[in-house]
């Protein structure tokens, strides 16, 4: 599992210049094509300030996908982070999120898979999120489409 300085370190380098509705689609629909090529059964959900611009359930998965994108979602929503790095900042702590929180599991879940959509001299303005995979699985594909979008 990454440490928090790792993951921290992955929020730092993916910030986006601004983030639109066509960026929104064009990164969801990134994530698609990529889940479709590797045969993954994922829901996709890309969020702006609550808005939700992209949104993609293939087949395979359930509503439980829905539930943990939603989970997952208002992790980031409130802490600001990746739900993996909420997660590890919690065990680095000697906890966990549940313990140290105390927020209903059943609208918080910090899992890997969602990411803050980043953008400079903003902050967090959402949430990119994918469900459907192990928890490491979801958060690598969410950075690694992020990757892709800043290097286009």
């Amino acid at each position: 599992m990454p440490t928090v300085a790792q993951l921290a370190t992955e929020e730092a380098e993916l910030v986006l210049d601004g983030f639109t509705n066509d960026d929104a689609w064009d990164l969801g629909s990134a994530l698609v094509a990529a889940a479709r090529r590797d045969g993954a059964a994922v829901t996709v959900d890309v969020t702006r300030h609550g808005h939700q611009l992209f949104h993609a359930a293939l087949p395979g998965t359930s509503p439980d996908n829905d539930s943990w994108v939603r989970r997952k979602t208002r992790v980031v929503d409130r802490f600001g982070h990746s739900s993996l790095h909420v997660r590890q900042a919690s065990i680095e702590r000697g906890t966990t999120f549940e313990a140290e929180f105390g927020l209903d599991p059943a609208r918080y879940a910090a899992h890997g898979g969602a990411f803050p959509v980043l953008v400079r001299s903003v902050g967090p303005v959402g949430a990119v999120v994918v469900s459907g995979l192990p928890q490491l699985d979801d958060h690598r594909m969410v950075v690694a489409a992020l990757r892709a979008h800043l290097r286009r």
